[in-house]
């Protein structure tokens, strides 16, 4: 029986989108306890600050060593031992008692995060054909951003009722017991109903490469650079301000409230829960990355650019609206991984994936410090300026996004 064709894929398919929801959810819910956990454990900003920056520096530095074990011993072990991993430092998370054991376990996650989406990527490139391949990756899109949309409202009101123990340990443990099943749906299962995918692995042994020959090529190949750019300028522009200067900008321009202001991150969440699909559907139905891909970072750019231009205070209903266009934008974040499943050999499929997502958490983690050190060259009753001119970060880092899709090579229609 043949993977691609088989009913058994769904289930495969269900079962990774499940565990990929939950890590997603765990990414930002440590942010809404700031204050709280300030308070128990008696620490300062930058300590909370350590603690975030740690699990995203380990995300972003795993994900080239990543897709080279992936590439070399397949998808499924790191995805299995990432979710676990996950699962544990949750645990750990909400039975922390000091600092230190805090750090300790976002680290833990960390590294779990990082094995996660391209490991996903592979697992679907294995199981599903080319013209199935992009419309699902609009589905991973969505449930990404549902993932991150639980972490607001929901979790929220899940911490006021029990604590934040309680929700962080309920997690931690649901995602050891997804790490199991992930085995039995893609280890053992597959087992018994694909016997003769043993041989087609050890043809793919005798087909291996050296590491730092895969590498040399990648860093010298226009098309793997065109991805990493992509994913620059339009994930990271969108999750970097999301998740560190959209409420406050809120807050500090318009005068909202910290509920009010958090609508702001909703408005893009939900533009990206409804880019994803329809942007996917779209471009397999045009047959074309290029084009479909070229217009969404055309838009962010103008979006990005609108804040901009707008003035120190624009409208509130225009703020909302490019929000959402922002938020939409990302959606089509999908579309790079698209282009690297019809470019490289599937052997290289997961490094240049894990490349083409640090371009994306690079730049996430780069725009809040730099937006940052803007808004601090500014004095308090000025910082709405501060805010004006930060907005010219974004949109330099999406015209490098805009780059990065002029030099995509398209070579083939499906």
């Amino acid at each position: 029986m043949n993977k691609q064709e088989s009913g058994y894929r769904w289930v495969v398919f269900g079962t990774v989108l499940f565990a990929y929801f939950l890590i997603v959810s765990q990414r930002t819910a440590p942010g809404l306890i700031t204050d709280q956990l300030m308070k128990d454990f008696h620490v300062s900003a930058s300590t909370i600050g350590l603690m975030s920056g740690i699990q995203f520096l380990a995300y972003a530095g795993l994900q080239i060593p990543v897709g080279l074990l992936s590439d070399r011993y397949g998808p499924n072990r790191f995805l299995i031992i990432g979710t676990l991993l996950n699962g544990l430092g949750s645990l750990i998370y909400s039975l922390s008692p000091n600092e230190y054991i805090l750090i300790f376990s976002r680290l833990l996650v960390g590294i779990g995060d990082a094995t996660i989406f391209v490991n996903l990527v592979l697992i679907l490139s294995q199981w599903f054909k080319a013209q199935e391949f992009v419309k699902l990756l609009g589905l991973v899109a969505m449930v990404a951003s549902l993932g991150s949309l639980s972490a607001t409202v929901p979790f929220s009101m899940w911490i006021s009722f029990a604590g934040w123990r309680t929700p962080f340990l309920s997690i931690g443990i649901i995602l050891v017991l997804s790490s199991y099943l992930l085995y039995v749906v893609l280890v053992s299962k597959p087992k018994q109903l694909f016997k003769d995918d043993s041989k087609a692995k050890e043809v793919l042994i005798k087909e291996r490469e050296g590491v730092w020959t895969i590498l040399r090529r990648i860093f010298s190949t226009r098309q793997a650079w065109a991805t990493f750019f992509c994913h620059f300028g339009v994930v990271g522009t969108y999750i970097g301000f999301i998740g560190s200067w959209g409420v406050p900008y809120g807050i500090h321009v318009f005068e909202m409230s910290r509920s009010g202001a958090s609508q702001l991150i909703m408005y893009g969440l939900f533009g990206a829960i409804i880019g994803g699909p329809l942007i996917s559907w779209i471009t397999s139905r045009m047959g074309s990355i290029k084009k479909v891909y070229t217009f969404i970072h055309l838009i962010v750019l103008c979006s990005w650019s609108g804040l901009f231009f707008s003035g120190v205070k624009p409208p509130f209903i225009m703020v909302v609206v490019l929000l959402f266009i922002i938020g939409f934008g990302n959606g089509a974040s999908s579309l790079t991984f698209a282009v690297v499943r019809e470019s490289f050999p599937i052997q290289q499929v997961g490094v240049v994936s894990g490349f083409a997502n640090m371009g994306g958490f690079l730049s996430a983690v780069l725009l809040p410090s730099v937006f940052g050190n803007v808004l601090d060259l500014f004095p308090r009753h000025s910082i709405d300026v501060g805010y004006h001119y930060g907005f010219l970060i974004p949109v330099i880092f999406s015209l490098m996004g805009l780059l990065g899709v002029i030099l995509i090579k398209e070579k083939k229609t499906f």
